[in-house]
C-alpha cells in the first residue's frame, strides 16, 4: 500500500514526457491525438487477451473499438496498452503444451506490467476470461494498483450438447465402445461457438470471483457474447473505469478494492459454488501479490463454515447459462449476505458495498440499467438456500498427513467415495496410467499415484485426461482415487483426487518414497492423506530423468520458471512472494 500511495502521488507521466515521447505515445491515436496531447480527459489503458483461436477470447476482437467510443462519449480516450498470451488447457490437455500452462499465469502478469509500464494511463480495463488469464491479469493489475481496474468478461457460449452427455461419450470412447468419429461429433456439439465453455471449471470460477471480489460490473459475468447487453456492458466497463480515476471525485484504485475482505469474499464464493481446485493455487498467488497472505488452512476453515449452494456441471447437470437463468450470482450473493457469510462493506467498481452485486443489468429502451435481482431461486435443483443446502460445508477440502498436504474438490464426489484405503500403483506420467488401463492392469481397488508432476518438475500440468478411465473403474464398483503433485482440471468430477500434493516429489516429498503395493489412505471426510505401510520414509526417494519434459513445444524457454517457482501451497509463483 505504501508503494501504491507513492505511485498515486506521482500520477501518469504522459504530461511530463518529452515532446518526442508524447509523439510516440499518441502517433497512432487518430482523432484522439489532440485530446491526449492536451492531457485533460482521462486516458484508459486496455490490456487484452484477445486471440481468435480460443472461443472464450475471440469476442474480445471488437471490444477495444466499443471502449474507445465509450471513452470519447465521456470526454476521455482509450488505447490498447498491450496484449497478453492466452492458452487453453482444454486444447493442450495431455499434451506437452500443458507444461507451460501454469507458468503462463505469471508470464501474463509480466506482460500486463509491460503493457502499463509506459505510465500514460489514468485507469485500466482487463479483457480476459480463462484459467490462467484472469489470475495473471489480477497479479499484473496489483502491480499497478494505484490505477482503477475494471475486468471485462466476454461471456459464455450458448448451451450446446449437455455436459453429462458429452462426458458419457468420452467414457464410451475410453472404454472402446465408440469410435473417434462419435467422440468428435459430441465434442463439436458441445464446443460450438464463441464464448467460454459452459461447464463450471476454472474459467467460469474466475468469472464468479470477479463479481464476489468487486472487479466486474454486477451481473456481467454470464451474459453471452454478441448481444446488445454484452456490448452495453463493455461500453459501461470503459466509462466506469474512467469514472474511478484520480481525475474525478470517486477515485477508487484497485489496491483499495483487493483487500483482505475481498479475498475472503472470493473464497466464500469458491466454497458456496463448488468451484475449481485451480483457484487454491491462483487465489494464494493473487493475494500474495497484493500483500495479503493466504494459505490452504484459510480455505479449509472457510469451507467448514460455508454450505454448498450451487449445482453446476460437473457438480450437477446444469451449465452456467442455466445457473444464470436460475438467479445466478446476484441471487447467490444476496443469500450469502443474508446469512452473514460475506463481508458486506467492501469497495467495488460498482460502489461501496457488496449489495450492489445483488442487482442485475437490463436494457431499457436501449439504455443499460440495473434493477434488484431475484431474492428466490428460480430452480432449487441448481441454486439452493442456506436452510436447505446441497452440502453443509464447502466444495473443497484440505488433506494432510504423512503423505503431505493436498486438496480435493468434493462437491461432485459422492459421500461413499470420499474415503478409500487401497494399495498404490505408482506412475511418472499420465501416459503410463493410460497404458496400464488399456492393458487391463487395474483389477481391484487402487490409489493411482502420479508423481513428478509438480511445478518444479514439469510445470504442474493438469491430468484431466485420466478422468474418463478412472470414472470407468469407479463405475465397475472398484474403489479408486488419484494422488498427485500435479493438478486436475477445474472440472474435476466424481472420482476422488488428492491433488497439488506438497512437498512435490522433486523436492523429496513423501510422495517420492511410495512403491507399488504400499497401502495409502485418502480421506476427504476427516481430511487425511496418509501412508499406512510402515517404513516407507526410510527408503531412498525415487529418482527420475525429467530432461524429456524440459524441451520441445517451447518448454526449453521456461527453465528459469521451473528453477524459481515456489510450492503449490504458496501459489506456485515465480515472484518469490
Amino acid at each position: 500500500m505504501a508503494r501504491m500511495k507513492a505511485a498515486q502521488t506521482k500520477g501518469p507521466s504522459r504530461g511530463h514526457l518529452s515532446c518526442s515521447g508524447q509523439a510516440h505515445a499518441f502517433a497512432a491515436a487518430g482523432e484522439d491525438q489532440n485530446e491526449l496531447a492536451a492531457g485533460i480527459g482521462g486516458n484508459l489503458g486496455i490490456v487484452t487477451a484477445f486471440n481468435d483461436m480460443l472461443s472464450a477470447h475471440q469476442p474480445f476482437e471488437h471490444f477495444p473499438a466499443v471502449m474507445r467510443e465509450a471513452a470519447r462519449s465521456v470526454g476521455g480516450t482509450a488505447q490498447v496498452a498491450g496484449g497478453v498470451p492466452a492458452m487453453c488447457d482444454g486444447v493442450t490437455q495431455g499434451e506437452a503444451g500443458m507444461e507451460l500452462s501454469l507458468f503462463s499465469r505469471d508470464l501474463i502478469a509480466m506482460a500486463a506490467g509491460i503493457a502499463l509500464s509506459h505510465n500514460t494511463f489514468d485507469a485500466a480495463t482487463y479483457l480476459g476470461v480463462c484459467d490462467k488469464i484472469v489470475p495473471g491479469l489480477v497479479i499484473g493489475a496489483q502491480a499497478f494498483g494505484h490505477l482503477p481496474a475494471v475486468f471485462v468478461p466476454a461471456g459464455p457460449m450458448t448451451s450446446g450438447l449437455a455436459n453429462d452427455d458429452k462426458a458419457m461419450v468420452r467414457q464410451k470412447f475410453a472404454a472402446g465402445e465408440v469410435g473417434r468419429d462419435a467422440l468428435m461429433e459430441a465434442e463439436m456439439a458441445a464446443y460450438h461457438g464463441p464464448g467460454t465453455c459452459t461447464f463450471y471449471g476454472t474459467a467460469n470460477t474466475n468469472q464468479m470471483l470477479m463479481e464476489f471480489m468487486g472487479l466486474h460490473l454486477p451481473g456481467s459475468s454470464f451474459v453471452t457474447p454478441n448481444t446488445e447487453m454484452r456490448a452495453a456492458l463493455t461500453a459501461e466497463g470503459a466509462k466506469r473505469a474512467l469514472s474511478l480515476s484520480a481525475l474525478g471525485d470517486n477515485y477508487t484504485p484497485v489496491c483499495e478494492i483487493l483487500d483482505e475482505k475481498a479475498y475472503v469474499n472470493g473464497i466464500v464464493g469458491l466454497m458456496a459454488t463448488g468451484g475449481s481446485t485451480n483457484l487454491l493455487i491462483h487465489l494464494v498467488a493473487m493475494a500474495r501479490a497484493g500483500g495479503v497472505v493466504l494459505d490452504w488452512e484459510d480455505f479449509s476453515e472457510i469451507s467448514d463454515l460455508v454450505p454448498l449452494l450451487a449445482r453446476v456441471y460437473p457438480n450437477g447437470l446444469a451449465d452456467v447459462n442455466h445457473f444464470h437463468a436460475a438467479g445466478g450470482l446476484g441471487y447467490l450473493i444476496g443469500e450469502l449476505l443474508r446469512g452473514g457469510l460475506l463481508h458486506p462493506d467492501t469497495k467495488t467498481v460498482a460502489g461501496v458495498g457488496l449489495h450492489n452485486y445483488t442487482q442485475e443489468p437490463f436494457m431499457d429502451n436501449g439504455e443499460l440499467v440495473w434493477r434488484e435481482g431475484t431474492s428466490v431461486s428460480l430452480n432449487t435443483k441448481i441454486i439452493s438456500t442456506l436452510e436447505e443446502p446441497f452440502q453443509e460445508t464447502g466444495g473443497l477440502k484440505r488433506l494432510s498427513g504423512s503423505l503431505g498436504t493436498g486438496v480435493m474438490k468434493i462437491s461432485a464426489v459422492a459421500l461413499e467415495h470420499r474415503m478409500i484405503e487401497a494399495p498404490a500403483r505408482v506412475f511418472h506420467g499420465q501416459d503410463e496410467v493410460k497404458a496400464a488401463f488399456k492393458a487391463g492392469e487395474f483389477t481391484g481397488d487402487t490409489i493411482v499415484v502420479v508423481r513428478f508432476q509438480g511445478p518444479k518438475a514439469n510445470g504442474m500440468p493438469e491430468l484431466h485426461s485420466l478422468t474418463p478411465m478412472l470414472a470407468i473403474l469407479q463405475g465397475q464398483g472398484k474403489k479408486v482415487a488419484l494422488v498427485t503433485d500435479g493438478r486436475m482440471s477445474g472440472a474435476s468430477g466424481k472420482v476422488p483426487a488428492a491433488i497439488h500434493v506438497c512437498p512435490e516429489a522433486l523436492d523429496g516429498g513423501p510422495i517420492a518414497y511410495i512403491n507399488d503395493g504400499d497401502m495409502l489412505r485418502v480421506d476427504a471426510v476427516e481430511g487425511t492423506l496418509a501412508i499406512l505401510t510402515e517404513g516407507v520414509l526410510k527408503r531412498a526417494p525415487a529418482q527420475v530423468d525429467l530432461t524429456a519434459n524440459h524441451s520441445g513445444t517451447g518448454r526449453e524457454m521456461f527453465e528459469v520458471f521451473r528453477s524459481a517457482v515456489g510450492p503449490a501451497e504458496a501459489g506456485a509463483s515465480v515472484f518469490g512472494v
